[in-house]
């Protein structure tokens, strides 16, 4: 039986029925209207109704006007089951669908400006669009073989048409956020867009609190290109960081409010205090002498223990209290001075000022991805300064060509982060918040101009500032569990309440795909990646492996000394102190032969000189 529109329609939605077609939701299908010609539309909803199987239905789909209605239309409702579904047109009709229309399975030529927004050179290719494979039958030839989904821990070729993200649309359309539960497919998500990246030589700046964003490993030797020289991996405090000569009195400031929110007050201490090219010592010593002179009190006080000093080089340090403490102490309230001072204090134990970030922003500039690993609390600090850093440096050369000035080239680049809501928070009354929020904020707003875009990942979008959120143009939904969540989802994407019902129990690796340079939210699969994490490895097998090992290290360790007396345990330890430098108490060498006769390494035979370990079944 052919399909065809079926009962009440409007310019939006309609109902089709088939006697044999079983509908898929979100597959596509045309409806040919006789006075509107084809029209595209997606099923949204899928049913089926049998006479013989009554149920009772509070939306009364199918009510008695509905049967006359499929009657009417050559489907028998009197012998087997119906197929219905509900479709949604991709736009709206100038006039309702005519009922009793023919539908089909479209062509992918007729298709293609729904799906492939760009050219494959232009695009991110993400995955394949479900439910598309009798589309797939006729795709261009371009479009075939792009990638492997996994499917129940299977490599899978490609049947359904590929899903493009629109790169060169995203001047316009700007910023991605990529939003899903523990579980549901989106770190992996992050890792495709992140390959994607590379693939196209587009400069990228990772924030990696989880240190997973390597790429050196791949997931099949077959399968995919080589990363391992289009990224560049830095670990703050180890080999990346903060050169103090080149900060300014704001980057310090926002360095320093890391930990919290610095006053007025505090602001004017660290502008009094730091002069230009400071070294972090000349820095740290003028603040510890001021905060020296203070605790001392007065100018008279300091002259007085200057005059009971015999030592000229420490005369000479309290000379300098001195001069600091009249240049600066009416400026510098002394609650203030020490509120910096411990700030300071812990901002150089974090070991972020060892070393420099030359070598990131130079792979920037060589259009690498660069990820900067940390925890979440050090790459809250250190991303405030690089962020700002390669931002203005970025907004320098834009500006400059409009101002007829010279400035050195920087690439318009990505910046990327994981755990976005710890990075970029909403706001709370009393709280305090991250400094990364603001610049990242500054971006979401204004990056557009300069080139600068965000892709902010996160279990959590109602935890994410709701400006920022507003700016992400594209965002990938995963499967979300939390009401708050699905709220601000609700709110911030147009998720239809049918595809709003379905986040919950969406397979790990599906997403919606809400896309503003196409206008509609899309069902996509997220094709393997290329790579793995190096956190692959199950947990439970690694201890099972890790113990099984472990008790083949202590069967080597005493299967030479076999058999073994328990009489002779202490002179035993001795021996084995002297064969391998290793030391054991008596009680620890027992422990590990009684685990061995656990393990069926070794057994116990009784004698009447005690008990003797013997290796399992000699």
């Amino acid at each position: 039986m052919d399909i065809k529109i079926i009962g009440m329609t409007d310019q939006q939605e309609a109902y089709v029925g088939s006697n044999s077609r079983k509908f898929r939701i979100n597959e596509f299908l045309i409806i040919e209207d006789l006075g509107q010609g084809d029209i595209l539309g997606e099923i949204v909803e899928v049913h089926t109704y049998n006479k013989f199987i009554p149920m009772n239905n509070n939306g009364e789909i199918i009510d008695g006007n509905m049967i006359n209605n499929l009657n009417l239309l050559g489907f028998n409702v009197e012998e087997g089951t119906i197929y219905f579904a509900k479709i949604r047109l991709l736009q709206e009709a100038n006039y309702p669908i005519e009922t009793g229309s023919d539908c089909r399975i479209p062509k992918f030529k007729e298709v293609k400006k729904y799906f492939i927004s760009n050219e494959l050179n232009k695009g991110l290719n993400i995955g394949v669009i479900r439910n598309t494979d009798d589309i797939y039958e006729n795709i261009d030839e371009e479009y075939r073989d792009l990638s492997l989904t996994l499917e129940d821990k299977e490599l899978k070729k490609q049947t359904e048409v590929p899903y493009i993200l629109n790169l060169y649309d995203m001047h316009e359309y700007p910023h991605v956020g990529i939003f899903g539960g523990s579980g549901s497919g989106k770190s992996f998500g992050l890792r495709v867009v992140l390959e994607e990246l590379m693939n196209k030589n587009i400069p990228t700046l990772v924030l990696d609190p989880h240190y997973e964003m390597d790429f050196s490993e791949k997931l099949k030797q077959d399968y995919g290109r080589d990363y391992t020289n289009l990224f560049s991996k830095f670990v703050i405090g180890e080999n990346i960081g903060i050169d103090f000569k080149k900060i300014s009195s704001k980057d310090l400031k926002n360095l320093l409010q890391t930990s919290s929110r610095l006053t007025e007050a505090m602001e004017n201490v660290v502008d009094n205090l730091h002069k230009p090219k400071d070294s972090l010592f000349s820095f740290e010593q003028r603040l510890e002498r001021l905060k020296k002179g203070q605790e001392i009190g007065s100018e008279a006080n300091i002259r007085r223990v200057m005059e009971e000093i015999e030592d000229s080089e420490e005369r000479k340090y309290y000379k300098m209290i001195l001069e600091d403490f009249r240049n600066l102490n009416d400026k510098c309230p002394p609650s203030s001075v020490s509120g910096v001072s411990w700030r300071f204090d812990r901002l150089k134990k974090l070991g972020i000022f060892e070393h420099d970030s030359l070598l990131a922003e130079e792979a920037l500039k060589n259009c690498k991805l660069v990820v900067i690993q940390g925890s979440i609390k050090i790459i809250q600090v250190f991303s405030t300064f690089l962020v700002n850093s390669v931002y203005e440096k970025r907004r320098n050369y834009k500006d400059s060509i409009i101002k007829n000035n010279e400035e050195d080239y920087f690439p318009p680049f990505f910046i990327i982060t994981d755990e976005a809501h710890n990075f970029a928070p909403q706001s709370k009354d009393g709280m305090s918040e991250s400094p990364s929020k603001y610049i990242l904020r500054e971006i979401a707003q204004e990056g557009r101009k300069y080139g600068v875009f965000l892709i902010l990942a996160t279990q959590r979008p109602s935890l994410l500032d709701s400006t920022i959120t507003a700016q992400l143009n594209t965002k990938f939904i995963f499967r979300t569990t939390r009401a708050n969540d699905i709220q601000t989802i609700k709110e911030e994407t147009d998720l239809s309440p049918e595809q709003t019902k379905r986040l919950p129990y969406l397979k790990t690796g599906d997403v919606f795909l809400s896309e503003s340079a196409i206008g509609r939210t899309m069902y996509v699969r997220i094709r393997a990646a290329h790579t793995t994490t190096p956190h692959k490895e199950n947990p439970f097998i690694e201890l099972s492996n890790k113990y099984s090992v472990s008790n083949e290290d202590n069967f080597e360790l005493v299967k030479d000394y076999l058999p073994i007396m328990s009489t002779n345990f202490y002179e035993l330890t001795k021996e084995i102190q002297e064969d391998t430098g290793k030391v054991y108490s008596v009680d620890q060498l027992r422990n590990i032969l009684d685990e061995l006769v656990l393990k069926e390494k070794l057994e116990i035979k009784k004698t009447f000189l005690g008990d003797r370990y013997e290796e399992f079944g000699r």
